[in-house]
């Protein structure tokens, strides 16, 4: 499969994405229309990215973007989010260096350097969002999350994607002939994150430590997945009403 088959043909980005998923809210026209350094998304993307970002807006939130690519991410960031948002985006090209103090601040490193990771959060003042856009391969997607969840910030999100390369082995991926996906593979070690949501009913070891038992919720969509971080209090029901 070659993923420049799905590149968009048509003139209208604005109504394909507003026909298509039914979305007219605010980060449309800023990506829709923007002008500046080059920013490269999946259409489906931009009412996901409104769902669940739009509730930093116009705050101070502390926004790690892994992969600054040409820039015009961040430029898209800064301008949905507002100006109080702290934006800091990391990428292994120093060429990439040249964005930085544009819309947000750039750092040049590699994803998979706990050290860098945590220098630059240090510098940040803390996390409350990583969108990782960064190689998209497995290796380096798990070992972003197992620095960086961790770090990040009670009622905070950490979204992945172009999860459509855990398909492609090229990316480590490793889907194999017979039907069964590698042990690297992040999608299935998604299903070790729900067992671990779900300790409370099972004895099965921890399966991914790193999420310190603090995974309130996940989503799924094409391509693209959230992890909500949070207090993850014992479950308790009741009943209520007139017997």
């Amino acid at each position: 499969m070659n993923v420049r088959e799905f590149k968009f043909t048509g003139t209208d980005v604005a109504a394909d994405i507003s026909e298509k998923y039914g979305y007219d809210g605010p980060l449309l026209p800023i990506y829709a229309g923007h002008e500046g350094a080059v920013v490269h998304k999946w259409h489906h993307y931009i009412p996901l990215y409104d769902r669940y970002l739009s509730r930093f807006c116009g705050q101070p939130v502390r926004f790690l973007e892994i992969g600054v690519f040409r820039g015009g991410s961040l430029e898209m960031w800064r301008e949905f989010l507002g100006p109080e948002a702290v934006l800091f985006g990391i990428d292994i090209d120093p060429d990439c260096a040249k964005f930085d103090g544009n819309a947000g601040q750039v750092r040049i490193g590699s994803q998979d350097d706990p050290a860098f990771l945590n220098r630059v959060i240090d510098e940040m003042g803390g996390i409350d969002v990583v969108l990782d856009d960064g190689s998209h391969r497995m290796e380096h997607i798990r070992a972003s999350l197992d620095t960086l969840f961790p770090r990040l910030s009670l009622g905070g999100i950490y979204v992945i994607e172009d999860l459509h390369t855990a398909y492609f082995r090229n990316y480590g991926g490793t889907w194999r002939e017979d039907g069964y996906r590698g042990k690297h593979n992040f999608l299935r070690g998604l299903t070790g994150m729900i067992d671990d949501m779900h300790h409370w009913y099972h004895d099965l070891p921890e399966q991914v430590p790193a999420l310190g038992g603090a995974l309130s919720g996940i989503h799924i969509h094409d391509s693209f997945v959230v992890l909500e971080k949070n207090v993850a209090h014992r479950p308790v029901h009741s009943r209520v009403g007139a017997p």
